[in-house]
């Protein structure tokens, strides 16, 4: 049976989610700060992490970056009332994996966590040591890129998008399926920030190089390529 820590200082909030995740098969340990929550998961094993951002004692950004520091891969799903493209972007960098604004459909919550779950326990296939792509090289297993031989420092989210285009390069990729591929998430039209992120490898990967790689297909897509 698959066990979720819930960190909610809200106790109807948090009642409502371990009632709703028990009936749903999971079993549940409820935190009602930053500092608990952490110290639970320090202390148990946990398949998933349900966490608000504005906690006492420690923030859910902050309670995200120290859970990575722990475990790398266990999925993290926040809820909040800070639904901004910003308070987004910071949760993405702090290692959050899916993120929901309250007042959320508990059905759709639930779709997610599912989503969540399954994707963890699924085998980890074989992969390649590196990629490469006209002067861009990206050794996978030390994280580091590279163009024309230049050393490039990427935020994760920054890495893991462009690992995914580099893998599907040639290819026009949609915001929905960098959503769900790169973030496992839902996209969310109101947003801009695969925008965003698009933006920040540009002038990471392309604004002091040529060619320029990473294009925007205007209302399609994105595409790395070397050929436009």
């Amino acid at each position: 049976m698959q066990t979720i820590l819930i960190i909610e200082d809200e106790k109807r909030v948090a009642d409502l989610l371990k009632a709703g995740l028990e009936e749903n098969g999971c079993q549940t340990m409820v935190a009602y700060d930053g500092a608990m929550g952490l110290r639970l998961f320090q202390s148990f094993s946990f398949q998933l992490v349900i966490s608000d951002i504005i906690l006492p004692k420690l923030d859910g950004f902050e309670l995200c970056k120290e859970i990575r520091k722990i475990n790398e891969k266990i999925p993290i799903l926040m809820l909040t009332a800070l639904g901004s493209a910003d308070d987004k972007l910071e949760g993405f960098d702090a290692g959050a994996d899916d993120y929901m604004v309250k007042p959320f459909d508990f059905r759709e919550l639930i779709a997610r966590v599912k989503v969540l779950l399954k994707r963890s326990a699924e085998p980890v296939v074989a992969s390649p040591k590196q990629l490469t792509y006209a002067d861009l090289f990206i050794d996978l297993d030390l994280m580091e890129v590279k163009r024309n031989g230049i050393s490039i420092k990427l935020s994760p989210k920054e890495y893991n998008l462009l690992v995914y285009m580099t893998t599907n390069a040639g290819r026009v990729i949609s915001r929905v399926e960098i959503a769900e591929k790169v973030w496992n998430t839902h996209f969310d039209t109101g947003t801009n920030f695969i925008d965003v992120y698009i933006n920040y490898l540009r002038k990471k990967i392309d604004k002091d190089f040529e060619p320029k790689l990473i294009h925007t297909k205007p209302g399609v897509g994105f595409i790395l390529t070397d050929a436009l």
